[in-house]
């Protein structure tokens, strides 16, 4: 791994707008010696990780006072040396310090590139790179234990302890092929390897299978509140979200389009779609609606199914049918009408009984919400929220299970070893250990903000 991808300085503001506070940062050889011609104590022999107190500016003209924090390579966020200026929020004075710095040897850096060096400098992996965008951007609380818990190294270290037993196996069978005189020599036991082989698609599997939930928790859980008109979608969704986001009316048809809104629930956030009301009907804007409430039953993965009465028979097998693959829950409505109570079974899904009226059955709709994530979320799992190592985990479950065919089929080692190390590169690729091209990186650090 190279130390440094560049031998310039950056600089760039490492907070947004608006603050009371603000942190320019800079990298590089000269972050210091640029740091130190235009602040007001020696820098040269700072010590490294203390704040200093004083003035930035030019002999002439003084433009904050500041602490200003050294950071010496390698021990810095990119490895690299690092200078870290705390001045106030003003966007006049980060302005003119940035321009200080600019004309001193600086230049602007791109998006991502503080990053982007503490990468090529071996300070983190890419899932860990990857990370610090998503915890910035992270939304709630089980959002930011998702990324945090990347950022310390749970993606990598699984990924990592894949790559080397799949490394010792591809050892082998490359000594093999290396006294393939000896047809009968067999350094790679196949029982072990089919073994192992089993074992890591298994986990392929389930790393994959948890891409779904990760999105999820990355961007809400989508919930769709489905059901007939007038079954009190809207004013389920105003309940929930404490406002009146949604047109409540007698007529049925009220909502015709999608309405959608997010909250958190115990630190996990909910994007709840309220649905056009499911009906036949004649009006051809209502039935764009009905299709879209379809549309979004699909999309879902948990369905809120609104009746006011006791749903009959062939109502829950249809909705079932509907859901399949979904989370199902049943919200009997208008609790102020009827005398049920409490979650009660209702075939093969719970049942809820609510009144947005009186706000009863509300907080036990939230929690039984709250309830299906716990259960669903082990906080010692690793969790895959990017697109990207989705579909590099497909890749090495592709290529793994290609190995695991030329094991059962008794293919010669070559082959099996050409499959293994596509495995590893697939895994690679994830961690960065496989990505070579510059192009590549770019377009992952592009995504992130400029300060980082």
């Amino acid at each position: 791994m190279v130390t440094s991808h560049a031998t310039d300085t950056i600089c760039a503001p490492a907070t947004p707008a608006g603050g009371a506070i603000a942190v320019i940062r800079l990298s590089g050889p000269d972050a210091i010696a640029v740091a130190d011609s235009i602040f007001s104590r020696d820098l040269h022999n700072a010590p490294s990780h203390q704040a200093l107190f004083g003035t930035i500016g030019t002999d002439s003209h003084s433009i904050d006072e500041v602490l200003l924090t050294v950071f010496r390579a390698p021990h810095s966020y990119t490895g690299e040396d690092c200078v870290e200026i705390s001045c106030h929020g003003s966007a006049y004075i980060q302005q003119q310090i940035l321009h200080l710095l600019t004309i001193n040897g600086c230049r602007m850096a791109d998006a991502g590139e503080f990053t982007k060096r503490a990468f090529l400098s071996g300070k983190m992996d890419l899932t860990q790179a990857e990370a610090v965008a998503d915890l910035i951007a992270s939304q709630s609380e089980m959002a930011h234990r998702v990324a945090f818990a990347a950022l310390r190294g749970n993606v990598h270290s699984k990924l990592q302890g894949l790559q080397q037993e799949l490394l010792q196996l591809t050892s082998l069978l490359e000594l093999e092929l290396d006294f393939s005189e000896h047809e009968d020599l067999e350094f790679a036991d196949r029982t072990t390897l089919l073994s192992l082989s089993e074992q890591i698609a298994q986990e392929l599997s389930r790393l994959i299978a948890s891409y779904k939930t990760g999105n999820a928790i990355k961007t809400g859980i989508p919930v769709a509140i489905v059901g007939a008109p007038n079954a009190g979608k809207s004013s389920l969704l105003n309940a929930l979200l404490g406002e009146e986001r949604a047109i409540v009316s007698d007529i049925a048809g009220t909502t015709r389009d999608v309405i959608e809104d997010t909250i958190t629930i115990d630190g996990t956030a909910f994007r709840f779609i309220d649905t056009a009301g499911l009906r036949h009907t004649d009006d051809t804007i209502e039935r764009l609606g009905i299709a879209r409430s379809y549309e979004q039953i699909e999309k879902a993965e948990i369905i809120l199914w609104l009746t006011e009465a006791a749903p009959s028979e062939a109502e829950q097998q249809e909705m079932i049918a509907r859901a399949e693959g979904k989370v199902l829950v049943h919200v009997q409505t208008k609790a102020d009408l009827t005398s049920y109570d409490g979650i009660k079974p209702q075939g093969p899904f719970p049942t809820i009984v609510t009144s947005a009226k009186t706000g009863h059955g509300i907080e036990a709709l939230r929690e039984h919400l709250a309830g299906h994530v716990a259960q669903t979320f082990n906080h010692s799992d690793i969790i895959i929220t990017s697109a990207r190592h989705h579909a590099a985990l497909q890749c090495a479950l592709q290529s793994i299970r290609a190995v695991h065919h030329a094991l059962t089929t008794q293919l010669p080692a070559d082959l099996i070893s050409e499959d293994l190390r596509q495995t590893i590169h697939h895994l690679g690729t994830i961690t960065g250990t496989a990505i070579t091209s510059q192009d590549t990186l770019n377009h992952i650090f592009s995504k992130f903000c400029i300060g980082k």
